[in-house]
């Protein structure tokens, strides 16, 4: 469950992070098929709204939740961020699966105030529900241009190996449980 980070937008699907997990499943002998329910925009609210079906129709053993960066952009309240992410991981859990949450920052022009209180939800909600806590998976790129598109904003096609690198260790040992 992404937004536009994990939707591979402004490229072929299949050059995203989240395809390159399922290329990095198979060459690791894992049987797990990735279905990704990111989508461009993708708020927190959205997500949650969402996610019921896709747990019902795909049953996964594993939840990745990378949201959250739109809602901090768009300045939304943290509380209904917190909140969200609560109930997708209490949805999450309740269906058998495993949970992963990737931490999100947003840029501190937002004020640093809002900024500190953003990124330390993720972790408050990840003790609180007792789930890993993948650190912002873009940190190794995240002051580079070249890994960037046009707009400064999404991640270049060069930069998905990178995201998948931040992610993996933390997906491979969830399905080694």
């Amino acid at each position: 469950m992404g937004d536009s980070l994990s939707a591979a937008y402004g490229m072929p699907i299949q050059q995203g992070w989240v395809a390159l997990l399922q290329d990095q499943l198979l060459r690791r002998g894992y049987k797990h098929t990735v279905i990704n329910g990111s989508v461009s925009g993708e708020t927190t609210a959205g997500g949650r709204s969402r996610l019921g079906k896709l747990l019902a129709e795909h049953k996964p053993a594993l939840v990745v939740i990378e949201l959250g960066g739109n809602d901090g952009l768009r300045a939304l309240p943290i509380n209904s961020m917190r909140d969200n992410l609560n109930a997708m991981i209490d949805q999450s859990k309740a269906s058998g699966a495993q949970v992963l949450l990737l931490e999100m920052r947003i840029p501190l022009n937002y004020g640093a105030r809002y900024a500190d209180s953003f990124q330390r939800t993720f972790t408050e909600v990840a003790k609180a529900k007792s789930v890993t806590l993948v650190p912002f998976f873009l940190n190794d790129i995240a002051t580079n241009p070249k890994f960037f598109l046009a707009d400064g904003i999404h991640p270049s096609a060069q930069a998905q190996p990178l995201l998948l690198k931040a992610v993996w260790p933390s997906v491979e040992a969830k399905l080694k449980k």
